[in-house]
């Protein structure tokens, strides 16, 4: 089999040749979901080239239909063969692959960007998201400084709730109480009326809670960033084909340069080329050792690095704050980002299994999903 694509316009043309069978079908599903990634929503399929399809292949058609309609996409099958043509008319399909006329794509509308950015690794579309003026209110809950040397005890333990309408990262445990959490603390995030956090007792298992009805997750929190509040922009970004990926130094200052301000949090949704950071192996409670957990070599005891870059191909949802000029009870919590940009972040990650994502404004419903 043979698979070329090139773009045209809004779609993607997909040009098959040969017999799409039971062998070949794999590798059209694999061609098919590489285009995905690689951005496109919106894909013709040219079946002229097509001798045979059998039942696997038109598996293959409707799961990618699905896919696309399930972000607010288009897949089409055009020119096909006389013997697909027959094999889609038999099956019911005709009218659903190949729709008689444009109106489908057309009805398929995305609403216009308000901004459009060109960087040197990347474009970005930006979108209103909340209601004009809309603002976060951040504040920081207990006394990140104690992280050092590891002093958290139980006077700087509180119970917080995370609901939908919150961003939030730190230190924290799902439990009942400080005892119950006191070997389990770690790093944690919470979006959209979700939380997860990564245990230090050596499960080494992330946990998560989502809302439910009167549900709200709650978490035994250490210390944590709290951002309140309608996000105000939605920013959609895509790597040029040139780098392939993008940072995650020049997206945080590419987020405030769009929002006007030094300081500023940030959700981010994105298939990941690969997370690099570090989490705690050990609960931060009671250590009373001044070195610990940064000090060498007691770091190798407390942090767990990553060697090389992790979760690649996955989908990452990313929260936290950045800021160009920290100022109040922010500064402790923020690390300089590397790269030539004078900016200082703290974000937290949590890896999931790869889903595409609808483009534009839309698209922002993934973060409750």
């Amino acid at each position: 089999m043979e698979i070329t694509s090139q773009r045209a316009g809004d779609f993607v043309d997909v040009t098959v040749i040969g017999r799409l069978d039971g062998y070949w079908a794999d590798h059209l599903t694999k061609g098919l979901e590489d285009i995905m990634r690689q951005g496109a929503d919106r894909i013709r399929l040219n079946l002229s080239g097509v001798t045979y399809i059998s039942s696997m292949g038109i598996r293959v058609l409707v799961q990618f239909h699905k896919k696309l309609h399930s972000i607010h996409g288009i897949f089409l099958v055009s020119s096909p063969s006389d013997p697909v043509k027959r094999v889609l008319s038999m099956t019911g399909l005709q009218d659903v692959l190949m729709p008689a006329t444009s109106s489908r794509a057309q009805a398929v509308a995305r609403q216009e960007s308000i901004r459009r950015l060109d960087r040197k690794n990347s474009t970005f579309e930006i979108f209103e998201y909340g209601a004009p003026g809309s603002t976060l209110k951040c504040r920081v809950i207990g006394a990140p400084d104690l992280i050092h040397g590891c002093r958290f005890s139980e006077a700087n333990c509180r119970t917080v709730s995370f609901p939908d309408a919150t961003v939030a990262v730190g230190l924290g445990a799902f439990g009942n109480s400080f005892s119950e959490c006191s070997d389990r603390f770690g790093e944690f995030l919470a979006v959209a009326g979700a939380a997860a956090y990564l245990p230090t007792d050596g499960s080494n298992v992330p946990d998560f809670l989502l809302s439910h009805g009167a549900f709200v997750p709650e978490l035994q929190v250490l210390y944590s960033v709290v951002c309140e509040g309608p996000l105000a922009l939605l920013a959609r970004f895509e790597a040029k084909q040139e780098t392939g990926r993008v940072g995650l130094t020049e997206l945080a200052d590419l987020c405030l340069e769009v929002a006007g301000t030094n300081q500023a949090g940030i959700v981010i949704i994105a298939e990941s080329a690969g997370l690099v950071g570090a989490a705690l192996r050990r609960s931060p409670v009671g250590a009373g050792a001044e070195s610990a957990p940064f000090g060498h070599p007691e770091i190798r005891k407390w942090l767990s690095f990553t060697t090389e870059p992790s979760h690649a191909r996955a989908l990452a949802v990313v929260a936290g704050v950045a800021a160009r000029s920290p100022d109040g009870a922010l500064a402790p919590l923020l690390r300089p980002s590397g790269g030539d940009l004078a900016l200082v972040s703290h974000f937290h990650a949590a890896a999931f299994s790869y889903r595409p994502l609808q483009k534009g404004r839309a698209g922002s419903d993934r973060l409750s999903k």
